[in-house]
């Protein structure tokens, strides 16, 4: 290999490495997400999804257009959901995605929603 071809290299694998140095955050993954606990999304508004997930680990609201009440954990960047009591109003137009979910990961401050086949299914955001 040619003096030109290895000074070449040199430089690239060099720049290669400090772009990825640019991009890490410097914090370890191990680091605590926030704690979910609060209102998601827009309360009392017709149509839309909300969940208040609150401190004892119940989870009310409504998918836009019944009733929801159910139970949570977090673990980390990962929100769990038990089973779903709703009320059973039928509202045309209406995306009822959010009674499907049964996780949903913490991704900056969104909660993406997922069904228990791992689809992503909707995100809420906190309600400040």
């Amino acid at each position: 290999m040619n003096r030109s071809r290895v000074t070449t290299s040199v430089i690239a694998l060099t720049l290669a490495g400090a772009a990825l140095v640019a991009c890490a955050d410097g914090s370890p993954s191990s680091d605590p997400v926030d704690d979910v606990t609060g209102l998601w999304g827009m309360q009392d508004t017709e149509g839309i999804a909300s969940l208040e997930l609150a401190e004892d680990g119940t989870a009310t609201g409504t998918d836009g257009c019944n009733r929801m009440s159910g139970t949570w954990e977090q673990h980390g960047t990962q929100v769990a959901f038990g089973e779903w009591a709703t009320t059973r109003m039928a509202c045309q137009s209406v995306d009822t995605w959010l009674s499907l979910a049964v996780k949903a990961t913490v991704e900056g401050e969104n909660l993406i929603f997922a069904d228990e086949n791992g689809i992503e299914i909707g995100t809420l955001q906190p309600n400040s």
